[in-house]
């Protein structure tokens, strides 16, 4: 497509009529062997800085891919990109796009353009492999579930612990305890513990705003306009962007932006809530909450309409709990760090429990096979979402109530307000 004359407004909001939404089989065969180069998937990493970079280094070790381009609004991080990726650099995403040639869009920007980015890549005809969170806000969530699949793409959502062997701190993977909570070895309603005493730290004070910062001169290097994109426009500082933006709520969330999916995805899979949310959200912080910097909380709690709850505690703030508490809980047993149970004989029934439904956990078979990614953009929205009801339930100071299926909080219009912000003009959902 072509970008002559059409204007930034035009480009994101797309023409309906002229993507069908129908599944478009990618260019490579789906034979097995060594790849011709006209079957290789092409890949594009738009945003080049420190997750960037690890998308430039998996694209290249993948026997199957092969890296077209690459794209940064900070010069040096483009060029540095170029060179490990040996491919064309870009500083605007829309002419990556433009290509035509792009299989798979990587979106390891900050938070506040993935929504965009990730809309626009699919409007392109590209399959998505996005960066955590998944959105800033649930708004923007349900906008790339509509563009997915309106135009028949693939999506992966880049936090891999409901996968992996070791999810953080608590020493085992999250199929075998999945599959005893499934199973109702452990009773029903089950609460979920996330705190550094079971495995799971927040880095709140690594990825907190600073509030006293004088403005800088934007370094010549670097597009800090484009950069902003949608969000209002600040007074550049150092820490506004690259590797602290997390501390600023107009780009992310702090370390509920940065450690939240890993840790919250794998506990919706293990309470089978990939298709709901919490009905009642309460945090407990300081108050009132910093406009611009994102600083500390103590405890959020999320239950769902069955009971079952998600308790995410920083140690960081307020009251300190003992330690030796359980990571999983339910009237007829526990789990602890490490995989250790109580009662016991809890291992011990994993041999005779069914499997949970197999996954994929290669996004080249999803792309070849059109076959959803075990984390695909409806399971990524539902456990993003999470992490934005508990960074809306910091900033209001209040205990929310949430539909799950209209995904719109009852009886408050402040909290509703940041389901969908506004951009910065010309961007826009």
């Amino acid at each position: 497509m072509s970008r002559k004359g059409l204007s930034r407004r035009r480009f994101l909001s797309g023409s309906l009529a002229a993507a069908a939404a129908v599944t478009v089989i990618p260019r490579m065969a789906l034979g097995a062997g060594t790849p011709a180069p006209s079957d290789m998937i092409t890949h594009a990493v738009i945003g080049t800085g420190g997750m960037g970079m690890g998308h430039v280094g998996y694209v290249k070790n993948d026997p199957i891919g092969k890296l077209l381009a690459v794209c940064d609004v900070d010069e040096q991080h483009l060029a540095r990109a170029v060179k490990h990726g040996g491919c064309k650099g870009y500083k605007d995403f829309r002419d990556v796009l433009d290509r035509g040639d792009i299989d798979v869009a990587h979106v390891p920007t900050p938070p506040h353009w993935h929504g965009l980015i990730s809309i626009a890549a699919a409007q392109a005809g590209c399959d998505v492999w996005c960066e955590k969170p998944m959105t800033r806000t649930i708004g923007e969530g349900q906008h790339v579930i509509d563009a997915v699949h309106r135009h028949g793409r693939m999506f992966r959502l880049n936090t891999w612990f409901r996968f992996h062997r070791n999810m953080y701190g608590m020493g085992c993977p999250a199929k075998p305890i999945k599959k005893l909570v499934n199973n109702g070895l452990l009773g029903w309603p089950v609460t979920m513990l996330l705190s550094p005493w079971t495995g799971f730290g927040f880095k709140l004070r690594q990825w907190s705003g600073r509030i006293n910062d004088k403005p800088q001169p934007v370094p010549k290097h670097f597009d800090y306009d484009r950069w902003l994109g949608p969000a209002p426009y600040k007074p550049y500082t150092r820490h506004r962007t690259h590797g602290s933006f997390r501390g600023y709520w107009d780009y992310d969330g702090g370390g509920l932006g940065d450690m939240g999916q890993h840790y919250l995805d794998p506990a919706q899979y293990i309470l089978d809530k990939d298709g709901t949310s919490p009905v009642v959200i309460e945090a407990y912080a300081p108050w009132p909450p910093h406009p611009d910097a994102v600083l500390l909380w103590g405890r959020v709690e999320m239950k769902y309409a069955d009971g079952c709850r998600l308790i995410l505690e920083s140690g960081e703030w307020g009251e300190r709990k003992t330690q030796g508490r359980p990571y999983v809980e339910g009237p007829k047993g526990k789990i602890y760090k490490g995989f250790r149970c109580d009662p016991g004989g809890l291992r011990n029934a994993l041999r005779s429990l069914p499997d949970p439904e197999p996954m994929i956990g290669d996004f080249n078979i999803s792309v070849k096979t059109r076959r959803p990614f075990g984390l695909d953009e409806l399971k990524g929205h539902r456990s993003c979402t999470l992490v934005n009801l508990a960074k809306i339930a910091v900033r209001t100071g209040r205990k929310l109530r949430f539909d799950p299926v209209k995904q719109r909080f009852i009886g408050d219009e402040e909290a509703n307000r940041f389901i969908n912000q506004p951009m910065r003009a010309p961007w826009h959902l």
